[in-house]
């Protein structure tokens, strides 16, 4: 629609629907549009704005909405199902889409469904898809399956539109299939399969008609087609008749009558009616009827379509509906419903008539008629554009002559809206039509109104001043010209005028006649115009303006000069009228219940003049209503109000009016009233993702405006800052804030001011608590289980607590504790809740619906998680339909799939006498069939056939047996369709199928594949090797070729006759490789300082392996201080490159390589260049400070860019107002970096700089300082700060030079995390006299931020110098890709570079049983790597190391990777011997397959038989052997052995030679030599017998007694604990060294070791144990007390199958002392670190999943113990890796640490395991093999690296286990204390005690100096505190009465016995909430280091000393430390 060049438009207006899948979303284009661009808008259908809602909701800048995707608890009705419209406004106008009904679709679990069908036999039978009704909408049939075979409708099969299955001719071999429907959702994709539905087939009996399916009333829009189903079973078969409307159906195309029923195309609208379907046999009728509406869509067409005129127009709309009846009819404007008035009427019998009358400029715009009908809507629209009208004259007629009675015509147009109306005068005289005058009017097209007068015959009279006036509803408009009609000048009769004083006036002289000389006018005799106000025109007229009542009032005279001489005259008096003038008046402001009195006065006017009141445009009243009073006089009215109020607020009018006209004065009456509160802000809380509205009214005048305020954050406001007003948040009309979306960051604090100027404003604040509704955050929307196997389904919700978590079984809900198959875990992970379901075990009936409901006070939110159980398929259902001579028929029908779709089918058959192995397989047979021919078969065979089904969790069980019989035949031919595929450069595969089976003569039982190399030079000699027949395609690889080489290739079967004939050779050639040697001479030119060219010639043509691409040059630059820059590389075709761009004076690597289409060839040596000298840059800093009054001291940085080497620098100095033009200039060698310029003046501001100088020239100038000579100057720094790297171990001198008067003080220090310490000095610290901090050996804790302060009484300065150490880069990650016979690739992904980067990678491997290992050096940029020319068949280790500038770094796990290939072996079908005669015998060695890699070596042993003597004999593989020189008639034994690289197959025959005639001999059987054999073998057997029994028996007593001991040391442990603690106070000193006993329990690969006193003891081959002892147990009230130690054992490498956690970043090098405390806040890497965390999933940082440790556990509440569940804990990395990881050193692969630990727990079958507890590695030490003594990280450097020498000798680490704080679970309140505890202990049954209750120092009576049995070495008082986790409670727990709360503060003492400075950190304190009987109980704090008696408490181990509940129970816990639940573990 154009309106000008603005138009609007619809892109699809037929949009009023979408769906969509809420876990997709939706992107909805707005419908409309328009030119010039329109602004696009969103509005829900009640009109409200679309706003955004962050991850839900979002318009786009382009008008597109889009909806995200969403769980189901976040589903919004008010957003994701609503209706929404779009529009577009521009100049034109507005206009709206229709609604657009926008609904999302959730995954709802839904299963469809067959019913089993009966039928009779050529009846119809109907299967019909049964779709829930709550998806029926979104879901639909796509095919139907018969035995998982997709139906295709022909023949007897139909399926419908509507999704029915109908099978004509129902035959009785339909019913041995199973029917399924295929339905799909057409939103989410998914698609469902049914169940298997059956059909029952019988035989025909007579029976009335039945309806099987039938139709109902519906509606269906026209043009489309319909089916009307009408189906009928009974017999006979019933006849089908259709009538419409109670008459039969007429023939008609359109009108198609099926076996489905009817089906009506191309709808009309008269095809609606009632439609009735009578089926009809001769046992009754049968009839069924439905009702058909057609319907027309609503078409709308809106006239006008565009329409432009002006105001006050009448205008008519119409909006014409075509389609069906029953429609409304809606008027819009600019998007807004039309509302009848005085202007607007909508008429007509549906609306459908719009009237506008007397248009105005705001009825302008985009007027839309909408028809809706049952959820269709149509529109359209018009564009009406209203002007202006105010009529124009734009074309008229001029001045001009006419003689009497020549006529003449005069035109007028005019426009205007609405066209207006013109008039014509002559002198002021209105021209009437008569026979003289002839007028006429017309409008045209355009809108142009003209009107025309024509005279016919003029005289005189009609001459004068023709004016035309053009008149509409707008205005008017005039125009006037003079007409002379030649004849006697007259002047006609001039009437009198009145004017208004001010205004202009014009005068005209009436003259007719023509011609006349001139007109002049005068006044009083004077000739006109004497002044500036009058003016005389051409024509006569004279203009007065600003007329003047004394000087314009009077007569005038017109004089017309007709003659030279002759003049006539007429007079007119012109009478002046003064209007009223008041003099203006302000209204000041005044509040409620003052006086106001207002006066208008009028200062001029003619009298009489009248003066009133309006206000707000009515006149006022005066009266006690009003409450206004009026006081009137001659030319004064005053206004008086006695008691202002608000009503008096308004526009006040005064209006004088005179005779000459009426004039008016208005001002405003403002009454001010202070803002107030109406309804005040409180409190409330807020659901997210519902609406909510801050409450808050004001009133006042002016209306007070309300601005909201808004300060995050629940605590005290901090800042508020004004609210975004958007579509989400608006403040509504009354001041109430609505926000219509909740968001969590609206909570806070909300502040409602309100101000209107009049007062202060006022304000008040109140807070918003956003309550989040239970959602669910994260769940699988589906997945998969394995029948039998464990199952987890977890779930995921947040929101306000507490939260339930409900899970439901389809709609079921789920209760574990009465169903023990389910169990529920509820997890707590910050503010989410996890809640896992386990399934125990899965079944197949668990393939449903699982639903996880999380619910709480404010919603409830839903996850579906779709459990499909699979498992393998059930065996097919095997028939045979038809058996020939050669080949049988099979059929087969597949039950249950197993969940999971069939991949293929196998069919097996074999004969009947054999056993299964050795069947013939059809194999991947496709799921598609269900049938299949066995051809080829032998005849008269007897054949057993059966089948499998397979999925992809495995095979079905076999079918049912058939057994069939053929007849035998005999068939020849070759291997058939041989094909060659090139595989790899060294490999070609070969496939082809087995010969014709009418030609194989037997079974084939292999194939010979012989290849021959047909290049130049070649032998033409093939190559042979076997391989066994696998079934009737086969596939063989040729390894170990030569590269990019033809071979000729020919494939030979053969069976247990021999082999058959070849088949036709076939060439192929094997890929292009990478070259094998580098480019040749390749030589490198320096150019400029920039630029250098490097050349080279290509390799040998026979190295490349292919075609040669091109080159690549790869460079990389070696800056001074060790490091490479970033590797580059220049790919060219030339056998030259220019290198541009280098940097300047820099060394560069080179290295050239040649490449093909198989890659990068070898790279050539790296040749080194550097490039030449260029200026240096500037200084990188200079500083300048006074050292004396005459003198200054400067300091400066080399240059970042030096570009050669310095010679020298130059240091200026000047002074700005010497005068002097030059500055003095320095000079200083290129070692110097500060120099002392003197003789300055004091008191003097010197500039100075610095400049660098090599051989090319002096560089750019550093930045100017400037500095003034002193006396007494402060302390001033000549060092520079900044960063400074180092490779470790090395000594750096940190510079801190200063100057100053007084001479400074240095101070260094280091930053830590929260403070800085200072640097003391030490062994390695150093602090020279010059304020150089040197640091000797360091090491990665050493990196930090170093601060150097120097102080003197003027003053400090400092600087910061950031110190890198640079250490051995981190273990790769090394794996194998592929392997072939010859070659193994590895790949690897590099670990940390250390802080330098890596300079390459070293690759060793060796052969699996060898120590022998080989080097290979590749370059850093390569990740993966071929190992060529190795051994067939064998395993290889290998490992890989990084290096950088600083070393080599740890090497990578030690992984195994075997090469293909397996030990010969010999082929049982082959005979072994060929020939044999009385003296001969020939040996087949072709017999034996070389397994892929070639046999290397054949020997045979052969002896007569009962001989001892063999003889030996080594043979070539590939020829025949003859045994020659044998005994006649002889039993021989034979043994022959062929060997290749991957190992050695043997084989063993007798055989016996022919007598001298050829006779055989008869086979050996005597008795004599049995017995014989018996003898021999019972000699040799018996003492191994013997043997065995006895280790045997001495392992079973063995074990015996160590479990005996085992048992005896627990009860011994329980009875010291009991004791000791019950009997013995804690001041009792423990007397005597412990003795006890020793157990040494076998754990694979680790070691649990309890030892007595006695030290360490040596357990196995390589492992040193540093025992962990506690006196806990000495006392001596028992002799037979003991001291226990804990030590876990690993072998120095582990080679495994993989690390159960990766602790890879263990690093050597780190003192965990010195960074107990420190951690530097600055670290640019903190990659020497590493702590794990042995926890609870779910409370875990990381989910990385682990083994489970299982523990048991028992909660003690008030009154005694509950049991609570056994719960599962996994180790995990901790986030805090920095603090962990700086305590580790280790010298191998210690990735199996906590393996080994679950390992031992699990085997050492301990009962008690700590929950929620942190195991953390909190020490490590390096051991010297040779020696038991440890080192633990001292300062001395040599300690430190004791074990860098090899990557072999062991390390130790300890690591603490902690459980949680109680107090950490909820300070204030009853605490249930989660204790580990053993079972009930009693006399029979001592040592359940944990393990590490026994183990701790904590359990200490006495800590004693020289303590004979250290638990902890005296390092261990440096561990850091541990993080704490809070024990949640989940069981039947008691909770303690508040009033009965004791706290107990238990400390850790027991380190002042190690003699542990007061300065060392100890152990965190512990407080434990325990119930008490003694109210006035108080916790005892032990004594910690500081204590001189190194006295210390400790808690009793014991059960009883832990629950008992009584008084003295409770003092002897007082007298406790902490702490029983620590331990400390030592790892080797």
């Amino acid at each position: 629609t154009d309106v000008g060049s603005t138009r609007l438009y619809f892109v699809n207006a037929s949009l009023q629907r979408l769906t969509y899948s809420s876990s997709v979303g939706v992107s909805l284009p707005c419908p409309a549009g328009g030119t010039p661009t329109a602004i696009l808008r969103w509005y829900l259908a009640t009109g409200d704005d679309i706003y955004d809602v962050p991850h839900i909701r979002h318009v786009h800048a382009n008008g597109t909405l889009q909806l995200y995707p969403f769980s189901p608890s976040a589903f919004n009705s008010y957003i994701h199902d609503n209706d929404y419209f779009c529009t577009a406004e521009n100049q034109a106008g507005k206009i709206r889409s229709p609604n657009i009904r926008v609904k999302a679709v959730f995954r709802e679990p839904y299963t469809v469904r067959v019913a089993d069908q009966r039928s009779m036999r050529g009846n119809v039978a109907v299967f019909k898809c049964l779709i829930p009704t709550a998806v029926q909408e979104y879901v639909s049939v796509v095919s139907w399956e018969r035995d998982t075979v997709s139906i295709i409708p022909a023949n007897r099969f139909f399926l419908t539109s509507f999704g029915a299955l109908y099978i004509s001719d129902v035959q009785k071999e339909d019913a041995l299939s199973t029917y399924r429907c295929i339905t799909k959702h057409k939103y989410s994709g998914e698609t469902r399969q049914s169940n298997g539905a059956r059909l029952s087939v019988m035989d025909p009996t007579e029976s009335s008609p039945s309806i099987l399916d039938s139709f109902l009333a519906g509606e269906v829009r026209a043009g489309l087609s319909v089916e009307l189903p009408c189906i009928a079973a009974g017999y006979p078969s019933p006849t089908v008749r259709w009538l419409k409307d109670g008459r039969p159906l007429p023939s008609d195309a359109h009108w198609t009558r099926r076996l489905t029923g009817l089906t009506i195309s191309d709808l009309r609208q008269e095809d609606s009616g009632s439609y009735a379907c009578e089926v009809t046999n001769s046992f009754g009728s049968k009839e069924v009827s439905g009702a058909l509406y057609v319907i027309d869509p609503l078409r709308v067409t809106l006239s006008p379509k565009s329409l432009k005129t002006g105001i006050s127009s009448t205008l008519f709309f119409t909006c014409a509906v075509e389609g069906s009846p029953e429609y409304t009819v809606a008027w819009y404007r600019n998007t807004d419903p039309i509302i009848p008035d005085q202007h607007i009427s909508i008429q007509g019998p549906h609306n459908d008539t719009l009237q506008i009358t007397a248009a105005q400029k705001s009825h302008s715009g985009a007027y839309q008629c909408f028809a809706s009908r049952k959820g269709h809507t149509a529109q359209d629209f018009s564009i009406i554009l209203l002007e202006d009208g105010t009529p124009r004259i734009v074309s008229s007629f001029s001045e001009r002559v006419v003689a009497p009675g020549e006529p003449f015509s005069l035109m007028c147009g005019a426009k205007g809206a609405p066209p207006p109306s013109i008039t014509w005068t002559l002198d002021d005289e209105p021209v009437v039509q008569d026979s003289a005058y002839k007028t006429s009017q017309y409008t045209l097209s355009d809108g142009l109104t003209v009107s025309h007068v024509n005279v016919s015959s003029p005289a005189i009279r009609d001459g004068g001043v023709y004016r035309c006036a053009a008149r509409n509803s707008a205005g008017s408009a005039e125009y006037q010209a003079r007409i002379n009609v030649r004849g006697s000048p007259r002047i006609r009769e001039m009437r009198d005028i009145t004017a208004v004083a001010g205004r202009n006036t014009f005068i005209t002289c009436r003259v007719i006649g023509y011609p006349y000389y001139s007109i002049k006018w005068f006044k009083d005799g004077m000739l006109l115009p004497d002044n500036h106000r009058q003016v005389v025109y051409e024509n006569g007229t004279l203009r007065l303006s600003d007329v003047q009542k004394g000087m314009d009032e009077g007569t005038y005279l017109c004089s017309v000069l007709i003659q030279p001489q002759t003049s006539i005259d007429q007079t007119v008096h012109v009478t002046v009228k003064v209007p009223p003038l008041i003099q203006p008046f302000d209204i000041p402001s005044t509040s409620v219940g003052k006086l106001m009195y207002i006066a208008c006065v009028v200062s001029s006017g003619d009298m009489p003049i009248r003066i009133t009141w309006h206000k707000d445009g009515q006149l006022i009243v005066p009266g006690s209503a009003s409450g206004v009073g009026i006081e009137t006089k001659e030319f004064m009215s005053s206004l008086q109000i006695s008691k202002v109020t608000l009503k008096h607020n308004g526009n006040y009018t005064c209006i004088a009016s005179n005779a000459a006209a009426t004039v008016s004065w208005e001002r405003q009456l403002i009454v001010t009233v202070p803002p107030r509160f109406v309804v005040q802000p409180n409190n409330q809380d807020g659901i997210y993702g519902k609406a909510g509205v801050l409450n808050c009214s004001v009133e006042g005048y002016p209306p007070p405006k309300v601005m909201w305020k808004h300060a995050k954050g629940i605590g005290n406001p901090q800042q508020y800052h004004p609210v975004p007003l958007t579509g989400r948040i608006q403040i509504m009309g009354n001041g109430s804030l609505l926000i219509r979306h909740v968001l969590e960051d609206d909570r806070g604090y909300y502040l409602c001011q309100a101000s209107n100027g009049v007062g202060s404003d006022i304000s008040k604040s109140m807070v918003l608590t956003v309550k989040i509704p239970a959602m669910i955050t994260s769940h699988p929307n589906t997945t998969m289980a394995i029948k039998g196997q464990v199952k987890e389904l977890n779930c995921t919700a947040r929101g306000e607590q507490p939260i339930i978590i409900r899970w439901e079984r389809g709609d079921t809900v789920i209760d574990a504790e009465r169903n023990p198959r389910y169990s529920i875990t509820i997890n707590k992970k910050g503010d989410e809740v996890i809640s896992t379901l386990k399934l125990k075990p899965a079944e197949r009936g668990d393939s449903v619906f699982f639903s996880c409901h999380a619910i709480n006070s404010y919603g409830e939110g839903r996850g579906l998680i779709q459990l499909t159980v699979q498992e393998p398929p059930d065996p097919p259902e095997l028939e045979v339909r038809e058996v020939k001579d050669r080949s049988m028929n099979l059929r087969w029908i597949q039950r249950f799939d197993g969940n999971s779709i069939i991949t293929s089918y196998d069919i097996e058959y074999k004969n009947k006498s054999d056993t299964w192995d050795h069947k013939y397989t059809t194999r991947n047979i496709s799921p598609t069939n269900n049938q299949a021919n066995i051809v080829e078969l032998h005849p008269a065979c007897v054949y057993s056939i059966r089948m499998y089904s397979f999925n992809k969790i495995g095979r079905s069980q076999p079918s049912k047996e058939l057994t069939i019989s053929t007849e035998e035949a005999q068939p020849d031919g070759p291997p058939m369709d041989v094909i060659l595929q090139p595989m790899t450069s060294q490999s070609i595969r070969v496939t082809w199928r087995a010969p014709r089976k009418e030609l194989q003569n037997g079974v084939i039982r292999g194939y010979q594949i012989g290849y021959r190399e047909n290049g130049p030079g070649s032998n033409g000699q093939y190559s042979i090797v076997e391989m066994k027949a696998t079934g009737d395609s086969e596939v063989y690889t040729l390894d170990n070729l030569k590269k990019f080489a033809q071979y000729g290739v020919v494939v030979q079967a053969f069976n247990r006759a021999g082999t058959g004939p070849s088949s036709t050779e076939i060439n192929a050639t094997t890929l292009e490789d990478v070259p094998s040697q580098p480019p040749q001479n390749v030589r490198a030119i320096s150019v400029t300082s920039d630029e250098a060219v490097i050349t080279w010639a290509e390799p040998p043509r026979l190295t490349l392996h292919g075609v040669l691409k091109g080159y690549r040059v790869v460079f990389w630059s070696l800056f001074p201080d060790g490091e490479w820059g970033e590797m580059q590389n220049i790919t060219t075709t030339r056998e030259q490159v220019e290198l541009r761009g280098l940097e300047k004076f820099t060394n560069y690597s080179v290295q050239v390589l040649a490449y093909t289409q198989a890659g990068d060839g070898v790279r050539s040596n790296v040749l080194y260049i550097q490039t030449r000298e260029d200026l240096p840059g500037p200084p990188a800093g200079i500083k300048a400070v006074p050292s004396s009054p005459s003198s200054v001291v400067v300091s400066w940085l080399p240059p970042h860019k030096p570009n050669g080497v310095i010679r020298k620098y130059t240091i200026y100095c000047s002074s700005p107002g010497s005068g002097q033009p030059a500055p003095s200039e320095y000079e200083t060698n290129p070692e110097m970096l500060f120099y002392r310029i003197t003789h300055l003046t004091r008191g003097k501001q010197y500039l100075i700089w610095a400049a660098a100088v090599t051989t090319a020239g002096r560089g750019n100038i550093s930045e100017k300082v400037t500095v003034e000579p002193a006396g007494k100057a402060p302390a001033k720094i000549l060092s520079f700060g900044g960063t400074v790297t180092t490779p470790w171990m090395k000594e750096i001198c940190l510079p801190c030079s200063s100057v100053g008067e007084p001479t400074p003080t240095f101070k260094w220090t280091k930053d830590s995390e929260y403070t800085a310490i200072p640097v003391t000095v030490d062994g390695q610290r150093q602090i020279l006299s010059n304020g150089t901090l040197v640091l000797r050996s360091v090491k990665a804790e050493d990196s930090g931020y170093y601060t150097c302060t120097a102080t003197n009484t003027l003053g400090f300065d400092t600087i910061i110098v950031n110190l890198l150490v640079q250490v051995p880069p981190d273990q790769p990650r090394l794996t194998v890709s592929t392997t072939s016979t010859s070659s193994i690739t590895l790949a690897w992904i590099p670990g940390d570079n250390g802080g330098s980067s890596i300079r390459g990678f070293v690759l060793q491997y060796s052969v699996d049983n060898t120590e022998e290992w080989r080097d290979v050096f590749i370059t850093s940029t390569e990740r993966s790597f071929r190992l060529d020319n190795l051994r067939c068949g064998t395993w290889y280790k290998v490992k890989l190391a990084a290096k950088n500038s600083v070393g080599s770094g740890r090497i990578s796990e030690i992984i195994e990777a075997k090469t293909h290939g397996r030990e010969p072996a010999f082929n049982k079908e082959q005979p072994l011997l060929t020939h044999i005669n009385s003296t001969h015998a020939g040996l087949n060695l072709q017999g034996w397959t070389s397994g892929g890699c070639p046999i290397t070596a054949l020997l045979l042993d052969f002896r007569p038989k009962g001989t001892w003597a063999w003889q030996s004999l080594k043979a070539n593989a590939t020829a025949q052997l003859f045994l020659s020189e044998l005994r006649e008639a002889t039993w021989y034994e034979l043994k022959m052995k062929a060997c290749n690289s991957a190992g050695c197959g043997n084989q063993s025959s007798q055989f016996a030679t022919t007598d001298y005639d050829g006779s055989t001999i008869p086979p050996i059987n005597s008795a004599q030599e049995d017995r014989d054999d018996v003898k021999k073998l019972f000699s040799i057997g018996s003492p191994v017998i013997l043997v065995t029994l006895g280790v045997a028996l001495l392992f079973i007593i063995r074990k015996k007694r160590k479990e005996k001991r085992l048992k005896r040391l627990r009860e011994c442990f329980l009875f010291c604990v009991l004791s000791s603690k019950n009997n013995r106070s804690m001041d009792t000193p423990v007397k005597g060294p412990p003795q006890g006993p020793r157990l040494h329990i076998d754990i694979p690969r680790v070691q649990l070791l309890i030892e007595d006193k006695e030290g360490i003891k040596q357990i196995g081959e390589d492992k040193a144990v540093a025992p962990v002892t506690d006196s806990e147990f000495s006392q001596s009230v028992n002799p037979q007390s003991f001291c226990t130690g804990v030590s876990l054992h690993h072998p120095a490498l582990i080679q495994n199958t993989g690390p159960l956690i990766d602790m890879s970043d263990i690093r050597p090098g780190t003192n965990p002392v010195s960074r107990k405390s420190v951690k530097s806040a600055h670290s640019s890497r903190n990659r020497y670190s590493s702590q794990w965390t042995l926890s609870r999933p779910g409370q875990s940082q990381s989910t990385a999943s682990a083994r489970t440790l299982t523990s048991d556990w028992r909660t003690m509440g008030s009154h005694g113990i509950t049991a609570t569940e056994s719960d599962s804990y996994s180790a995990s990395l901790s986030q805090d890796t920095d603090k962990g990881r700086n305590s580790m050193v280790s010298t191998e692969s210690a990735s199996s640490t906590y393996e080994e630990l679950a390992r031992a727990y699990e085997h050492a079958k301990l009962e008690e395991h700590l929950q929620h507890a942190k195991f953390t590695i909190t020490e490590c030490f390096i051991s010297d093999s040779s020696s038991d003594q440890m080192t633990t990280g001292t300062n001395d450097p040599a300690d430190s690296m004791t074990s860098l020498s090899t990557p072999s000798e062991t390390g130790l680490c300890r690591f603490t286990a902690s459980p949680p704080k109680p107090q950490d679970y909820d300070r204030g309140r009853p605490t249930n204390v989660a204790v580990p505890i053993p079972h009930r202990a009693n006399k029979s049954e001592f040592c359940n005690l944990p393990l590490y209750m026994k183990t701790d120092p904590f359990f200490r009576k006495q800590a004693e100096l020289h303590d004979p049995c250290p638990a902890v070495p005296p390092r261990e008082a440096s561990i850091r505190s541990l993080a704490q986790r809070a024990y949640h409670t989940q069981g039947r727990h008691m909770t303690l009465d508040p009033s009965k709360q004791q706290a107990l503060t238990l400390g850790h003492s027991g380190l002042a016995s190690l003699g542990v400075s007061s300065g060392t950190a100890t152990l965190p304190q512990r407080t434990l909430t325990m119930p008490s009987s003694n109210p006035a109980a108080t916790a005892s704090t032990s004594s910690t280091s500081s204590n001189p008696t190194g006295s210390s408490t400790k808690m009793g181990g014991s059960r009883d000393s832990l629950l008992e509940n009584s008084s003295s129970a409770l003092g002897r816990l007082q007298k406790q430390g902490v702490g029983a639940y620590s331990k400390s573990y030592t790892l080797v």
